[in-house]
């Protein structure tokens, strides 16, 4: 087994842009205790999902710099790299992206994310173009929330690339009177962790997909293997580190490979 372990920051919603960066940093050095070469977070996690009924302020750029600073920081104390859910401040407007750190503290750069939902319009716009990125021996793509739900070419896009595994932070918290699951990919649940499996088996790599931790969460943090198998994931509400050993060699991406109806840009 050539063995690589992974881990996902299930955390709670931050209450303040500050205290996302303190989790987030409290995170990576438990990722680096636990043996892990990288740890993911959820959708804008720093400094929080801009979603209704959520108290975040402003886009404030000289806090995103620092705070990118912050977890670069950490990641080099921790030596550990890092995909940080965030935000930053373009000229088109507002961008959701990943801010990827190697783990000697630089910055590789960011993915941000293309295919946004129809509900974000009014608070982000879209971005343009992909990346892959690599620490040590893991080859990785990301796709953030709907693009890896709704758009199955954004994450055969990596997997055409080598990519070993594609993260994918999202914010999915529960809506008033909606199913309660407790298992992954209930039949009685919405249709969200169960493309997470096509994902990973369409493509022959890994999908690890990454949630805030909330109470009745419809979809949790978890490892997809390549043959669409499930290798673990969070208890549903539960805020924790989810570590997963993928084994790279069965990563082989045969499935995308053979792919040759969609390429998007």
């Amino acid at each position: 087994m050539n063995a690589f372990r992974i881990a996902l920051a299930n955390l709670r919603f931050p209450s303040t842009p500050g205290e996302s960066v303190e989790l987030a940093e409290q995170a990576i050095a438990q990722a680096a205790r636990e043996g892990a070469g990288i740890i993911c977070f959820p959708e804008c996690f720093v400094p929080g999902y801009r979603a209704a009924g959520k108290n975040v302020p402003p886009p404030d750029p000289g806090f995103l710099e620092r705070a990118w600073s912050a977890v670069a920081a950490s990641a080099a104390s921790a030596n550990v790299a890092v995909i940080l859910g965030t935000e930053r401040v373009a000229a088109g407007g507002l961008l959701i992206t990943a801010l990827v750190v190697d783990p000697g503290g630089s910055i590789a750069g960011f993915q941000d994310k293309v295919q946004i939902d129809p509900s974000e319009e009014n608070t982000y716009k879209a971005g343009s173009g992909r990346r892959m990125f690599e620490t040590g021996p893991l080859k990785f793509g990301i796709a953030i929330c709907h693009e890896g739900w709704r758009y199955p070419g954004t994450v055969r896009w990596a997997a055409r690339r080598g990519a070993h595994v594609v993260f994918h932070p999202h914010f999915h918290e529960a809506e008033p009177g909606s199913y309660r699951p407790t298992t992954f990919a209930d039949p009685a649940n919405t249709f969200h962790e169960k493309a997470a499996l096509c994902r990973a088996a369409e493509n022959t790599c890994y999908f690890a997909m990454v949630n805030v931790a909330s109470e009745g969460s419809p979809t949790t943090s978890a490892v997809v293997r390549p043959d669409g198998t499930l290798l673990c994931y969070q208890p549903y509400g539960q805020e924790g580190l989810l570590c997963a050993d993928i084994d790279l060699d069965t990563a082989t991406g045969l499935l995308a490979s053979r792919c040759k109806t969609y390429e998007p840009s």
